[in-house]
């Protein structure tokens, strides 16, 4: 093949033994005007596969089916995510058909379809624009802008640079649980926060007056060396707090050696 280049967002093309040869998508088609008119490839699409056309000197010659098989960890992690309200869509440059049965297979709230990579960037804001914060998972050169425009960028450790180093977090596995057990430990790691910050404003706006004096006509009263004692106690209890977050967080020990998310400083 000779030639070879790609055509951003629709498709490649080359020439092969003089010929230019090109695997296009639907709507690269219909942006040409070419009509395809074969009763086979609407069912193939039904089935969730996505059809690419072959085009030989500009002419319509033949269609390819190809398959994406569906990872169990997906239906998994979606159905963790919608336990925790919040919803799930999907940005993908197939047809609606397929994108239709994707979402179907593993119970998306939302799906956009035939999304062209500079695309992406406007249907995040889209979302934005109807009161929602959007965490954004993506692994390509094209995720890239949408990822920086998304409140929280997921990034694929195993995807491009361009992607890592515009995310906030990298998942180091390819493996979809790794966002549910990212969001499920923020969320602890935030609960925690506010259990120490209650704890730690109640404890001073009760001891301060104290050591103050404010009861000292009813006889009470904090010398230094009491306060001394309640601040170190106050510390631990906020200590031993923030462990109870760790020792839940733990791994079990069957999956000790798996690497966990990371977040980039």
């Amino acid at each position: 093949m000779e030639n070879f280049k790609g055509i951003p967002g629709k498709g490649a093309e080359g020439r092969v033994e003089g010929k230019e040869i090109k695997v296009v998508s639907p709507g690269f088609l219909r942006e040409q005007k070419i009509e395809m008119t074969d009763e086979r490839v609407e069912p193939l699409q039904a089935q969730g596969k996505t059809v690419v056309f072959v085009l030989v000197d500009g002419a319509l010659k033949g269609a390819i089916a190809l398959a994406d098989i569906i990872r169990p960890e997906a239906k998994q992690a979606i159905d963790a995510l919608k336990e925790m309200d919040i919803r799930c869509m999907m940005l993908t440059g197939d047809n609606k058909a397929t994108a239709k049965w994707v979402s179907d297979q593993v119970g998306l709230d939302e799906y956009f379809a035939e999304v062209l990579p500079q695309d992406k960037v406007a249907k995040v804001k889209e979302v934005q624009a109807r009161g929602e914060l959007v965490a954004m998972t993506g692994d390509g050169v094209n995720d890239a802008p949408a990822l920086a425009q998304a409140d929280l960028g997921i990034a694929i450790g195993a995807g491009s640079d361009v992607a890592v180093e515009t995310a906030d977090v990298i998942l180091v596995r390819s493996n979809p649980s790794d966002v549910v057990a990212i969001l499920k430990l923020s969320r602890a790691t935030y609960r925690k926060m506010i259990q120490n910050l209650v704890w730690a404003t109640g404890y001073n706006v009760v001891a301060i007056p104290l050591a103050a004096g404010a009861l000292y006509a009813w006889g009470v009263l904090l010398t230094p060396a009491v306060g001394a004692v309640l601040m170190a106690a106050s510390t631990v209890i906020v200590a031993i707090n923030a462990r109870l977050l760790r020792i839940k967080s733990e791994p079990k020990a069957d999956a000790e050696a798996e690497p966990q998310p990371e977040t980039k400083s």
